[in-house]
């Protein structure tokens, strides 16, 4: 993987981060600037630039990065009070770190933290 942005360099093991999920296809961790009491990145391995790189060979993971969330949520006991996930593409859209990733965003009520 010869990709040079932070989020590589974080699966290359060059940057520590608070890993809470990894297999195979992604890696999960804190965000070092959160927006909200939880906030967790869900980053494929897989180098896309963003969302609308994407293709549809692509739809398989980006489903199981959604479901990697929720599964998330789940164990951490916060998905029955609620959660956000969201995407930002490109500078516009907020990405900041082009490499594709989901923001997981909980532990306070919508509209009480920022938006990634």
């Amino acid at each position: 993987m010869g990709e040079d942005t932070i989020f590589h360099r974080i699966m290359r093991r060059e940057i520590p981060a608070d890993v809470v999920y990894e297999d195979d296809d992604m890696i999960a961790f804190r965000d070092i600037s959160p927006q909200a009491p939880v906030h967790v990145l869900f980053v494929p391995k897989k180098t896309i630039r963003g969302l609308d790189a994407a293709g549809d060979e692509d739809a398989e993971l980006l489903g199981r990065l959604a479901l990697a969330a929720a599964a998330y949520a789940r164990r951490e006991g916060f998905a029955a009070k609620g959660y956000r996930i969201v995407m930002n593409c490109n500078e516009d859209g907020g990405q900041t770190v082009f490499q594709m990733h989901l923001h997981l965003l909980a532990g306070a009520p919508l509209g009480s933290f920022g938006t990634p």
